[in-house]
């Protein structure tokens, strides 16, 4: 296993996660809740579960497709969010 990746792919995914709706869906909960520690292990399980998920979908993907067709596949969808986030808002007057 390679720490360094393992180190770098935490760092990075803890700093994103910061402030995320999951988080402060657990402290609200972790708050009204009269055992905090299910709280907490809930949270921590869906959060692995998910993870994994993902991690596993995107093995698959990448198995089954090319990675340029993959890289392709993210920098149309990156760009796709970047142009109506630009251009086309959303909120009502």
């Amino acid at each position: 296993m390679d720490l360094h990746l393992l180190g770098i792919s935490f760092i990075t995914v803890f700093l994103s996660e910061l402030g995320d709706k999951s988080q402060l869906a657990a402290i609200a909960l972790s708050g009204r809740s009269k055992s905090p520690r299910a709280v907490f292990f809930g949270t921590a399980l869906a959060l692995l579960l998910t993870s994994l998920l993902g991690a596993l979908a995107g093995g698959a993907a990448a198995e089954l497709l090319p990675t340029r067709l993959l890289k392709a596949i993210a920098a149309i969808g990156f760009a796709i969010l970047a142009v109506r986030l630009l251009f086309f808002d959303e909120e009502e007057s």
